[in-house]
């Protein structure tokens, strides 16, 4: 009996096994099958709907081996809750919008908080060496020198995308090209580090912080677009670019706390097309930045409330006369002359740097060692007890456009004794003992070329800063030198009639022309306005803006950005367009690629296996047939894996119209369209695919990757 038994059991298990083993190896013909990967798609969807209902359903985790089963599930269920209530108030999409705006001003914050503590620490062992020339000359040099070449170095090694502004990337991801290495973690963590070394050099590098910062935004922001996207599953495309262009808002916003700026900018330099649904976004997330930054600045004791964060006192009776006008006029006339000089020497260094052998191998090689002897060149040239004595040099950035900004003619004090000046305005402008006009003309001379070869090093840093208070300098030359002149004209010493010329009202205005005229924008007038609050200038700054940038733009000249979007070869075609006028103009049947993938529409099984395993296309193009060329539209790749699971299924020959759904062309393109009309289609039209016909034969066809590959090409020319 015990030997029947023990052969029945053994009986049982090799039917059991040999069960097993043949329904393993259905599975697995099953898997390897054309058309297995939606069936795992679709298994995949079952098991986590299943999953999410039964936890829905009980407090418990469906995995009895894990941990704290109870608590993480008491959790979730809480999180599911929140979740719920959160969505019923408004959009998940809104509360990440004030996320960015946080986030991102509280490291604006503690990277302000962090280079004012270098700052401090660099002048105090500075003035400690008191009387002792050559230690303080090596203290004064070497400081930026190391700080610049560890910036360098550490943007390098660790990730060299960090380096530079970052303007001219966020604005190519932003027109629909896809560049991950620039919104990786490691890029954030490397630019933010290298940004504060960068501008704990102070002002003898004179670099600022506005740039990198938007860079910073925009990955903040495409994190969040993620964790947003997996809160809610609904739009990821639309929703992440949006969240990108909120970011670029929000960077400048939380840089000078100025809203209204930080969406006009994202308006005219990060998008070639602005959306309406982005205002919104935009103003939200931009004022909650901007509150932000503001109240760390007021808790940290910076100010006594949330504020501008340049402090004016313009007088309020008469801030200036009609006649002025005319001045402020000439002032834009100035600006946007200086500009074009200076975009100009901008272009030849940045070719020449290409160009020379010398400098070219230091750029690729030694990165730290030129980023070191640079800085090292230009602390020397601000040794306060040499040229520096001349151009202020122990302001730093802020305290320099503070004191051009104030509205008391320096000029005064050697016309009026009784009038009397603070000395935190006019100690350091005039130490040497010289006029004021002196020392204004040495920073304008100086700092010109000192900013151009600044802008060539290899570390993260950002440019609209300096130009902001090199044009502040250059308008308050010219008041000064109208204030000098209203006095010798009439006579008069008074404080009365000292009072009736502002020249911080120049100074303002000039540094909106100047700014704006470097970069092509205008936000630079609303900027001004913000920072200060003297909207009793806000005509005035906007004519000179208005001026300085109809003389930048003439002649088709590229602004600051074009030309570091040109330099790069980035594919981003309103600079390119500047670059060369007629690149656009280029007919598309002249750059497009042979189309290496379609279908006829009696194609078989064997035929759409091939398309399906060479092309990883979302739309494949059919044709009427390989003779004909005609095109009818397109299959989609999911459709052709169905179709190819299909006939394995039913072990039929059929042919691809029977099975599949052709969808036609919305859009067709003919050879003759030019490039530029159709990047303008493929932006509206998004992700989908332009095909190019003549006379309904299929040429070839354009998705994002195809012109970013054209723009490539043509950049190669210029």
């Amino acid at each position: 009996m015990r030997t029947e038994k023990t052969l029945s059991f053994q009986t049982e298990a090799l039917i059991r096994q040999t069960i097993r083993t043949t329904l393993h190896n259905k599975m697995k013909s099953l898997d390897e099958a054309p058309g297995s990967e939606i069936i795992r798609e679709n298994n995949n969807r079952e098991q986590e709907s299943q999953s999410e209902t039964s936890h829905n359903k009980s407090p418990l985790l469906a995995d009895p081996w894990k941990p704290c089963r109870r608590s993480r599930a008491t959790v979730k269920e809480w999180l599911l809750k929140l979740r719920c209530c959160l969505g019923a108030v408004c959009g998940i999409e809104w509360y990440g919008y004030a996320a960015l705006g946080v986030f991102t001003a509280i490291l604006s914050f503690l990277m302000d908080l962090s280079v004012t503590k270098l700052l401090t620490a660099h002048r105090g062992l500075y003035m400690k060496l008191e009387g002792n020339s050559l230690l303080q000359f090596f203290c004064w040099t070497l400081y930026p020198a190391c700080l610049c070449a560890v910036a360098s170095s550490f943007s390098h090694n660790i990730c060299p995308f960090s380096t530079g502004s970052g303007i001219p990337e966020v604005r190519t991801m932003l027109a629909g090209f896809k560049m991950p290495h620039y919104l990786s973690l490691t890029n954030m963590s490397t630019k933010f580090l290298g940004l504060i070394c960068t501008l704990a050099a102070g002002s003898t590098v004179f670099l600022g912080k506005v740039g990198p910062f938007v860079h910073l935004s925009t990955i903040i922001g495409a994190y969040l677009s993620n964790l947003c996207n997996l809160i809610q599953a609904n739009n990821k495309e639309k929703a992440g670019g949006e969240m990108l262009v909120v970011a670029a808002a929000v960077g400048v916003a939380s840089c000078f706390g100025a809203p209204i700026t930080g969406v006009l900018f994202s308006v005219e330099v990060m998008c070639s097309h602005f959306a309406l649904r982005h205002y919104y976004p935009c103003f939200f997330s931009a004022a909650c930045g901007a509150l932000t930054f503001r109240l760390f600045s007021m808790w940290s004791g910076d100010e006594e409330s949330p504020q501008a964060l340049f402090k004016t006192n313009f007088p309020a009776a008469v801030p200036f006369y009609s006649l002025e006008i005319l001045l402020f006029a000439f002032l834009g006339l100035l600006c946007g002359a200086v500009s074009c000089c200076y975009l100009a020497c901008h272009r030849w260094m940045l070719q020449f740097t290409k160009t020379n052998p010398m400098f070219n191998k230091m750029l690729t090689t030694e990165k730290g060692l030129y980023s070191g002897i640079v800085a090292f060149l230009l602390a020397s040239l601000t040794f306060p007890h040499s040229f520096g004595q001349y151009m202020a040099s122990k302001h730093t950035m802020k305290q320099l456009l503070t004191s051009l900004l104030d509205s008391r003619q320096w000029s005064s004090q050697s016309h009026n004794a009784s009038l009397h000046l603070g000395p935190e305005a006019l100690l350091e402008w005039s130490s040497s003992g010289s006029p004021v006009f002196l020392p204004l003309a040495v920073f304008l001379l100086m700092k010109m070329w000192m900013l151009v070869l600044a802008c060539t090093l290899p570390l993260p840093a950002g440019y609209f800063m300096p130009v902001f208070v090199y044009g502040a300098a250059l308008g308050r030359f010219l008041g000064e030198g109208v204030a000098y002149m209203y006095v010798s004209s009439t006579g008069l010493t008074s404080g009365l009639q000292w009072a009736s010329i502002n020249p911080g009202g120049y100074a303002l205005a000039g540094a909106a022309a100047f700014s704006g005229a470097v970069t092509h924008t205008l936000s630079p007038a609303l900027l001004a306005v913000e920072l200060t609050g003297q909207f009793s200038h806000a005509v005035p700054v906007l004519i000179a803006t208005l001026l300085a940038n109809a003389l930048a733009r003439s002649g088709h000249r590229p602004s600051f950005y074009d030309a570091l979007s040109i330099g790069k070869r980035l594919p981003y075609l309103p600079s390119l367009k500047k670059a060369c006028p007629r690149l656009p103009s280029t007919p598309v049947g002249q750059v497009l690629a042979a189309i290496l993938v379609k279908l006829q529409k009696a194609a078989g099984p064997v035929e759409v296996k091939l398309a399906v395993n060479t092309s990883t296309d979302s739309q494949i193009p059919v044709v009427d047939s390989h003779e004909s060329q005609i095109i009818l539209g397109f299959v989609l790749r999911a459709e052709l894996l169905m179709f190819l699971r299909h006939c394995e299924s039913e072990a039929l020959e059929k042919h691809l119209d029977e099975v599949c759904c052709i969808h036609p062309t919305s859009v067709l393109l003919s050879p003759h369209n030019t490039v530029q009309e159709a990047h303008s289609i493929l932006r509206l039209v998004g992700a989908q695919t332009l095909f190019v016909a003549d006379r309904g034969r299929l040429l070839g066809l354009i998705t994002w990757p195809e012109m970013k590959r054209i723009l490539e090409d043509l950049s190669k020319e210029i």
